[in-house]
């Protein structure tokens, strides 16, 4: 009993010293010099806004050592800490840094006076162990904060700049702000992907190849890059208008969509720039005209014969080729024999030539071919 009661003595005698040293100016002065001479991103900081979080957690610690562990107001200062910190934009370890530089100047100092005072070693060595537990503790709360506050804030921004996207494209005049530059000029892409997951690799891929901005918009990726990366022509369709100042991408925005969807409807893939898709835009966008081509130019044909649709299929493949026989049939893998005879064989049943260049009026003629042969097929396949 004797020995526990000279325990307790001795106890209450570190106690006494970190009470008195609770509200010890110079000793929160200390630690506000000490953290801000460890890291150099605290001491860009006011110095007045250093001192704010030093005393709160000193007091918190140096109270928690009396009342055996820390309150919630130590651990609320902790997490306004770390929350502060990450909104004044100090990474984690620069303000861990200060931290730990704070924390070792209240540990020399309580060692120092507890020295002078008398008091035994072990029971110092005790002291500075429960320390390190209770800054474990505020440890874990600040980087917790920290965390949450940087989650927040990329959210917050994150959906600001979406924002600002959206608000461009559909031709609302809003600040142009970073990423973009309102004197810089980008490609407006859009898709149909809708699967975050699926666009975030699109955007990976976009802002790879040099700077701009993505988002769902209208429920689909679209995006503003300074670069287009190298065509592919496998993965989900997208659709690139030539490049244009923010302020001006709402028309190619809309021009992308149709193109989108008259692309989506032939079954393209891949990066495709939306001036090449100009044809197939006009003319999906026009369905009954290109029903009166077919039916004019078509009407020999039955859309219930196999035959007739794999003439039609090859002729259509032969204006895409411009009239040449061996990339035809390499497209349909057949024969170019093949190629010839079904060609033949179509003109002779519709009455005309494919390919007629006299009289003028070639393009027009081709054109129409073209237009009428993917309207009876899209028909026939329905």
């Amino acid at each position: 009993m004797d020995n526990g009661g000279v325990e307790s003595s001795e106890d209450d005698r570190f106690l006494r010293l970190v009470s008195e040293r609770g509200d010890d100016p110079l000793l929160l002065e200390g630690a506000v010099r000490a953290a801000r001479g460890r890291s150099e991103m605290v001491a860009a900081l006011p110095e007045e806004e250093t001192r704010r979080h030093t005393r709160a957690l000193l007091r918190g610690v140096l109270t928690a050592l009396v009342d055996g562990a820390p309150g919630e107001d130590v651990l609320r200062a902790a997490e306004r800490l770390g929350s502060d910190r990450a909104r004044q934009g100090v990474p984690v370890a620069a303000f861990l840094d200060g931290f730990q530089a704070g924390r070792a100047h209240l540990v020399r100092t309580l060692i120092e006076d507890g020295r002078r005072r008398g008091v035994p070693d072990a029971l110092l060595l005790d002291g500075v162990s429960r320390i390190d537990e209770i800054n474990t503790a505020l440890v874990h709360r600040m980087v917790h904060a920290h965390r949450v506050a940087e989650l927040e804030m990329a959210r917050t921004t994150r959906e600001g700049r979406v924002q600002m996207l959206r608000q461009l494209l559909h031709g609302e005049a809003v600040p142009v702000l970073a990423p973009l530059d309102p004197d810089a000029e980008y490609h407006c892409v859009v898709s149909d992907v809708s699967d975050p997951a699926v666009a975030a690799g699109l955007e990976a891929r976009l802002v790879a190849a040099g700077p701009g901005l993505c988002g769902l918009v209208d429920g689909r990726f679209a995006a503003l890059v300074a670069r287009l990366p190298a065509p592919v022509r496998t993965g989900p369709l997208l659709v690139a208008a030539p490049p244009a100042r923010p302020g001006g991408v709402a028309p190619l925005y809309e021009l992308g969509r149709r193109a989108l969807r008259a692309g989506a409807a032939a079954g393209l893939a891949g990066l495709r720039e939306l001036a090449g898709l100009a044809l197939l835009t006009v003319t999906e966008a026009e369905p009954d005209l290109g029903g009166l081509l077919a039916g004019g130019l078509l009407g020999a044909l039955d859309r219930g014969d196999p035959f007739h649709r794999e003439l039609a299929e090859t002729a259509l493949a032969y204006l895409d080729h411009g009239g040449r026989i061996e990339p035809t049939a390499a497209a349909l893998h057949v024969h170019g024999n093949t190629v010839k005879y079904r060609v033949r064989r179509f003109q002779e049943l519709t009455g005309r030539a494919l390919l007629d260049p006299s009289g003028g009026a070639a393009v027009e003629r081709t054109a129409h071919w073209w237009w009428a042969l993917r309207r009876w097929l899209a028909a026939a396949r329905a």
